[in-house]
């Protein structure tokens, strides 16, 4: 078992998956813009794999990119078959290679997620965690009930409360998460119990505004959020597709795994840590920028306020002459409130470069 770390491992991480499949290929597809992808599964399908997608009856980018991508995939040879449309989406993301290897995604095949967002994928061998995969993505293509076998396959929206929950209940010492907006009130509530319990609580990503008082949130730096992840007293780790929010736990197919194997619970607490202090360095930062910016935006307003505030009016003379200017220009019409403003305005621009020169040579 292995942890997929984005944007760190690319597209590469999903290719080498696709490259060594021998005989079966079966994907679930939200979202897929990466080229790479259709020519990994159209060279599997010239050296006799089959490939299955299973791709979502809807997403934000609407009927007109999932019938462009159906397209695409159904001319490189892939058998397509589209969800059904009992929930408000399925929004999940997996391959199984050979229905003995698992790779289980919270991000999607694109772009944007892969290399320019913070998000997580587990990759398996475990022939539970495969077969339930498979047993997910039978019951899906040909649209008929699924009954979970196993409780860390946390599958929304049959079983995905009871399962998430009992994993934030279960926290002695610490809770660790990433999502990118918390939301469920009956989360937020087991959260909050867990910090009065004297666990250390902290989120990644976003908090309702009623809880945010009461639970440490802190938005990620330098990339965009895109996972579910949480590890719990540095044992246990659950990555998937749903966020604590009432619709991705009970209204949509949503997918994700909880396991205790150190190859993906200590890499994935190692990079909590180093995003939680890449953040608390930014702010740092910016509080230190702010601080040093203090004395200079002061100095520019005094001097702005000393020599602006009894700038006299323009002369007559200079109102003549741009008088005589714009009518020569075939405009005999002069709005000398506007002209004087403008004026001011430069002089004022004039003055306020001439300050930050003096200031910051000295």
């Amino acid at each position: 078992m292995k942890l997929i770390i984005q944007p760190e491992a690319g597209i590469s991480a999903l290719l080498e998956g696709i490259n060594s499949a021998k005989e079966s290929i079966e994907l679930v597809i939200f979202r897929c813009d990466r080229g790479e992808m259709a020519s990994a599964l159209k060279a599997a399908i010239a050296r006799g794999v089959f490939v299955h997608a299973l791709i979502a009856y809807t997403n934000r980018g609407g009927e007109k990119t999932l019938r462009e991508l159906e397209t695409r995939l159904l001319a490189a040879g892939v058998t397509v078959a589209r969800t059904g449309d009992d929930l408000s989406r399925y929004h999940y993301k997996f391959m199984v290679m050979d229905r003995c290897l698992l790779y289980l995604l919270g991000f999607n095949y694109t772009y944007s997620d892969i290399n320019h967002s913070r998000s997580f994928g587990i990759v398996t061998e475990n022939p539970q965690f495969v077969q339930e995969a498979v047993k997910l993505f039978q019951a899906d293509t040909m649209r008929q009930p699924y009954t979970p076998g196993m409780g860390t396959f946390v599958v929304s929206p049959i079983n995905a409360r009871k399962q998430l929950s009992e994993f934030i209940e279960g926290a002695r010492k610490q809770l660790l998460v990433y999502d990118p907006k918390i939301s469920d009130s009956q989360s937020i509530h087991l959260l909050k119990e867990r910090v009065k319990a004297g666990v250390d609580v902290r989120i990644i990503g976003r908090v309702g505004k009623r809880a945010a008082a009461n639970l440490s949130a802190q938005k990620l730096t330098g990339m965009r959020l895109h996972t579910r992840a949480m590890i719990r007293d540095g044992e246990q780790a659950f990555v998937g597709s749903q966020s604590l929010r009432r619709v991705e736990l009970d209204s949509r197919r949503e997918a994700g795994i909880i396991v205790s194997d150190p190859e993906v619970v200590i890499p994935l607490l190692t990079t909590f840590e180093a995003d939680w202090a890449s953040i608390k360095a930014a702010k740092d930062q910016a509080a230190v920028e702010r601080q040093d910016a203090t004395p200079l935006a002061k100095a520019v307003k005094k001097a702005l306020k000393a020599v602006t505030k009894d700038l006299p009016p323009l002369t007559p003379i200079v109102v003549e002459a741009v008088k005589e200017a714009v009518t020569e220009n075939g405009d005999a019409a002069l709005d000398v409130k506007g002209a004087e403003k403008k004026v001011k305005e430069a002089v004022k621009e004039a003055v306020k470069e001439a300050v930050l020169h003096i200031v910051e040579k000295n």
